[in-house]
C-alpha cells in the first residue's frame, strides 16, 4: 500500500512504477487536484487503486473506474474538506479573523454542524469521512513521537498564576523533546500548548508571550480579541512543532486555542476523547479542572487498570489539596491502583515542577 498525499509523492510513485509494471495497484491517493496529471493516469493500469476526494475530470474518472480503480468523489456543499490529508493549523482555522470570529472556517464549520436535522445521513457521512481523515493524518504525526497529555480546566484565565505554571510545564516538556497534547481548548489546555509551541525558545519568548495574552484574559465575551491576542503573541516566534491540540466542534462555544502547532479537530467528541488519551503514551498530567478533566482521569484509570505492566501510562496529578479535597479523584484512583501494575505509575504532586521532573525521567 502506498499513501500519496501530495503531487510530489504522486510524481515519485509514477517514476517508480514506470520502471516496473505500470501498475497503480495499492495506491491510495488522497485529496489531490490531478487535472494536470490526467495524461499520466491514463498511461497506467488503475486496477487496485483508491482515490479519495481527488479532482479528476468525469471522462478520466469513468476510464479509471472501468479499469478497476475505486473512486470516492469530493463531498459537495459542506464548509470543510472531508478527505483532507493534513491536520489543521490555527492559521487555517482562524483565517478571516480580522472580520470577526464568526467569519472564520472554525466558526462556520461549527454553525454547519448545528444546522440541519439530526438524522441527515448525508451530513453524518460527511462528518464521519472527515473524522476518519483526521485520524489518518494524526497517526502520521504521532508515529515517531513520545507524547505527554496535559489535561485541565478550560476556565483558567490567562492572568491566573496557574496559567503561567501550566505554560512553563508545557515548555519544559517540549524542551526535553516530548510532544505535548491537550484537548486544544482555552484555559490550562491553551497554556500548555503555548509553552510547548515555544519549546525551542530559551524562555524569554515565553515570558513575552504570557505578558501579551494577559491583556485579554478569557475568550468570553470576545472570542475575536482573545484569538487575536494569541496569534499576535506567537506570530514572530519559532514553532517547535511539538504542540498538539485535539479539540472538537461538539463544544463549539469553546474555541480552539491558537498555540497548537497542529490541530486534530473532530466532530465526534467521544472519538476525540478516546484519541487524546490513546496518543498520550508518554504520560498524562492532570491539572485542576472540572467534569471534563474528571472524565479523562477515569477513562485513563480504567485503561491502566486492565493494562499489562508494559502498557501502563504514568498518571501525574498536580494539586494535592485540589485532588484530595476539592474534587477528591485521587483517593479513588489510588484505591483502584492498589495491587495493580499501575500502582507505582500514578502519582500525586504539589507543583508542575514536580510533574515535569517525573515525566522527563520516564
Amino acid at each position: 500500500m502506498i499513501e500519496i498525499e501530495s503531487l510530489e509523492e504522486f510524481d515519485r510513485a509514477v517514476a517508480r512504477t514506470r520502471e516496473h509494471r505500470h501498475s497503480m495497484s495499492g495506491w491510495q491517493v488522497q485529496d489531490l487536484d490531478l487535472t494536470e496529471r490526467e495524461d499520466t493516469l491514463l498511461e497506467l493500469d488503475p486496477h487496485g487503486s483508491l482515490f479519495l476526494g481527488c479532482t479528476i475530470s468525469d471522462d478520466v474518472t469513468h476510464r479509471l473506474r472501468a479499469g478497476g480503480a475505486l473512486i470516492f468523489p469530493a463531498v459537495p456543499d459542506v464548509p470543510f474538506d472531508p478527505w483532507r490529508a493534513q491536520l489543521y493549523t490555527p492559521a487555517e482555522l482562524y483565517a478571516g479573523l480580522e472580520h470577526g470570529y464568526e467569519h472564520t472556517p472554525d466558526a462556520r464549520i461549527y454553525a454547519w454542524s448545528r444546522s440541519g436535522t439530526g438524522h441527515d445521513l448525508r451530513r453524518m457521512l460527511a462528518k464521519s469521512l472527515h473524522d476518519g481523515s483526521v485520524d489518518d493524518a494524526l497517526g502520521e504525526y504521532t508515529a515517531a513521537r513520545r507524547i505527554v497529555g496535559v489535561m485541565g480546566g478550560h476556565a483558567l484565565t490567562r492572568e491566573d498564576p496557574a496559567y503561567a505554571d501550566a505554560a512553563r510545564l508545557g515548555h519544559g516538556l517540549a524542551a526535553s523533546g516530548l510532544t505535548v497534547a491537550t484537548g486544544g481548548g482555552p484555559g490550562a489546555m491553551e497554556a500548555a500548548n503555548l509553552g510547548a509551541r515555544l519549546g525551542d525558545d530559551d524562555g524569554g519568548g515565553l515570558e513575552k508571550a504570557l505578558a501579551t495574552v494577559r491583556a485579554v484574559p478569557a475568550f468570553r465575551p470576545d472570542i475575536t480579541a482573545w484569538a487575536r491576542a494569541a496569534l499576535d503573541a506567537c506570530g514572530d516566534l519559532a514553532d517547535s512543532g511539538r504542540s498538539l491540540g485535539i479539540p472538537t466542534w461538539h463544544y463549539g462555544h469553546e474555541p480552539p486555542n491558537a498555540f497548537s502547532s497542529v490541530v486534530a479537530k473532530y466532530f465526534r467528541n467521544a472519538i476525540r476523547e478516546d484519541v487524546l488519551l490513546e496518543v498520550s503514551r508518554g504520560g498524562m498530567v492532570f491539572l485542576p479542572g472540572a467534569a471534563g478533566t474528571v472524565q479523562e482521569i477515569f477513562q485513563a484509570a480504567c485503561t491502566n487498570y486492565y493494562a499489562a505492566e508494559s502498557q501502563v501510562v504514568p498518571m501525574v496529578f498536580v494539586g494535592t489539596d485540589y485532588w484530595t479535597r476539592t474534587l477528591p479523584a485521587w483517593p479513588l484512583v489510588d484505591v483502584l491502583a492498589a495491587g495493580r501494575p499501575f500502582a507505582g505509575r500514578a502519582r500525586l504532586v504539589g507543583t508542575t515542577e514536580e510533574a515535569l521532573a517525573l515525566l522527563v525521567q520516564e
